[in-house]
């Protein structure tokens, strides 16, 4: 398959450029993404940590409100209405931040209200619920106590359908004698005292669960007022499995199945904070580092492929009509101008070409001259033969077939005749038989003034040398009555030949000297076939073969047996044969036989028939 230059040089600089500019883009936005995480990464768990403590400031500060104020409400007594207690009553509706307190007493297993504030009022202007509904939430809230009674610091949500959002505080109060936490107070919160700091919607997601893995507060505040259980979250896990207060770990979130980096940091009071990012989001920059390095990349690839692409075609151009040219030297066209139709914009190499392939023409041009010339001498195929250099000097032995043809009479025409006459009609009749043995893939080896001497087998040979070489003197045959036909239109006489064909081996090859060699055959073979064209005089008829042809063409001719002679050079007598016709593509002989093809037998010179038919 052909593949222009253009297609070449534009996929080589695409691959050049590929391999310079994908691998840098890839290691600058994989390195920019390595730093992108790392720097994410620590900035998360700085998050985490800075909202860990602000979420321990909060805490901190409404524990000290709850022990302050449940002191408080422990020293009131509430039979008297004193000073005391409207201070303490004026100190906690302040505070919006309270919905109730309560001081509960620990006997052993046994829990009782001591004391207890609601805020009524509160609740129901803000809340828009029944206050009474605060005891339902308790019972429905299964506070731990017990634990705070044994010195636990207990923060949970207590927000439930139906009630005030709100989260409880669970703080050890009074000791007894014997250092057991006698009493405990519980405070229930407004939640939007930790949900604030969480409510802005970030690219951050930010949450705060308690001891349990149930959630305190969120960046999506629904969820926080759901009270969802977190403790399927792999982050929640992960910090209650560490036993350091911080710490960070990439994570893949069980709902959206996303990819997270998540930071989290534990406070005092037994919550912990957390802050996840989507990795996407963390890695968001750096690939629209990558997106960009490849937008680039590909504007300079676009860039580059149209500088190739115009250079391509100040290259290709020229080149294609060199091949142009090539296909029109290969038909025999000569008379080309190279320099003329390539120019090279540059003044490159293919204008060098161009001037080079003007020289080669010329020489083509001197060695198609002299090839022609040859061949005119000798036949194209002896032509082609020496050309290449295959024919040695000396000769190789070789089967060829020989043939040998005279015109009757031919020394009483030439004394009757001026030299022009007798040239011109020579000329039209080689004319003629040349071209039939030429056809027919014979050589014609020489002219021996009105005689020709032609070989098939030599220089090159094929198993139907005989065949052609026999068809070719039946196609003479026809020719010559058509030749005769003209001359005698226009009042020229008619001319008769005699044709010999014979089979055997010969040398073929050139002889000579270093200063002038000829190409031909030698051997008996070729003697006895100019013995068998002079023998067509004696037998009367213009074609006779031996039997080493017919042992060569089979049936493939219909033939009769003329005699037997004996000829000048052969110690045997020959058996000849008259050619009558050939054989058609359905077996059946087709006879060529025209009025010059018998005539009354004379005597020949060094021939002796033996017999005759």
């Amino acid at each position: 398959m052909r593949i222009p230059i253009s297609v070449k040089l534009i996929t080589i600089t695409v691959a050049l450029l590929l391999l310079v500019t994908v691998p840098i883009a890839l290691v600058s936005s994989n390195y920019f993404e390595e730093t992108s995480r790392q720097r994410e990464e620590n900035v998360n768990l700085d998050y985490a940590a800075a909202r860990a403590t602000e979420v321990e400031n909060i805490l901190g500060n409404v524990v000290d409100k709850v022990k302050t104020s449940a002191s408080a409400l422990m020293r009131l007594n509430d039979d008297t209405q004193s000073a005391l207690s409207e201070d303490f009553e004026m100190n906690f509706n302040r505070d919006k931040t309270f919905l109730a307190l309560e001081i509960l007493k620990i006997d052993g297993t046994s829990v009782s209200s001591v004391k207890k504030r609601v805020k009524d009022q509160h609740i129901r202007d803000t809340y828009k619920v029944d206050p009474a509904i605060l005891a339902r939430v308790r019972s429905w809230q299964q506070f731990p106590i017990l634990s705070v009674a044994k010195g636990t610091l207990e923060i949970q949500n207590a927000t439930f359908t139906g009630g005030p959002s709100m989260f409880t505080v669970g703080i050890p109060l009074v000791k007894d004698s014997s250092g057991r936490i006698s009493h405990i107070a519980l405070a229930d919160v407004d939640l939007g005292v930790l949900q604030k700091p969480f409510s802005e919607l970030k690219e951050r997601t930010f949450f705060v669960v308690d001891r349990r893995g149930i959630l305190l507060a969120h960046s999506d505040e629904r969820r926080a007022l759901a009270r969802q259980d977190f403790n399927g979250s792999e982050s929640v896990q992960i910090a209650r499995d560490s036993k350091t207060p911080r710490g960070q770990r990439p994570v893949t979130d069980r709902e959206s199945k996303v990819r997270l980096y998540a930071a989290y940091a534990k406070t005092s009071f037994g919550v912990t904070v957390f802050s996840e990012i989507s990795e996407d989001i963390i890695l968001e920059p750096a690939r629209e580092v990558k997106r960009q390095a490849f937008f680039i990349a590909g504007i300079v690839l676009s860039g580059a492929l149209f500088v190739v692409f115009l250079f391509s075609l100040s290259l290709t151009s020229p080149i294609e009509k060199l091949v142009d040219l090539i296909n029109l030297v290969s038909k025999g066209n000569f008379d080309v101008n190279a320099s003329a139709h390539v120019k090279s914009l540059f003044k490159d190499e293919v204008g060098e070409l161009a001037v080079a392939f003007d020289h080669m023409t010329e020489g083509l041009k001197e060695r198609d001259k002299v090839k022609s010339l040859f061949s005119k001498f000798h036949g194209s195929s002896v032509t082609d033969d020496l050309m290449q250099g295959e024919v040695g000097l000396g000769g190789q032995r070789k089967d060829v077939i020989v043939f040998f043809s005279d015109i009757r009479g031919f020394t009483a025409f030439s004394e009757k005749r001026s030299p022009e006459e007798v040239v011109e009609m020579l000329n039209e009749y080689f004319g003629v038989m040349v071209g039939i043995i030429n056809k027919h893939g014979g050589v014609v080896d020489k002219f021996i003034g009105d005689a020709i001497m032609a070989i098939w087998g030599a220089p090159k040979s094929s198993d139907k040398d005989a065949v052609h070489a026999t068809r070719a003197c039946l196609e003479m045959r026809k020719g010559l009555q058509e030749l005769n036909q003209r001359r005698i239109a226009r009042g020229q006489p008619a001319v008769m030949i005699g044709m010999g064909l014979h089979a055997g081996p010969a040398i073929s090859g050139t002889i000579g000297s270093d200063e002038r060699m000829e190409y031909t055959v030698i051997g008996n073979t070729v003697n006895t076939a100019s013995r068998i064209e002079a023998s067509t005089k004696a037998f009367g008829t213009d074609l006779l073969v031996t039997d080493d042809v017919l042992a060569l063409v089979g049936d493939a001719f219909k033939v009769d047996y003329a005699g037997a002679a004996e000829v000048k050079g052969r110690s045997e007598a020959l058996k000849m044969y008259k050619v009558r016709g050939y054989k058609g593509p359905n077996g059946e002989y087709i006879d060529i036989r025209t009025p010059y093809s018998d005539y009354e037998a004379e005597g020949a010179d060094k021939v002796k028939i033996k017999d005759a038919v």
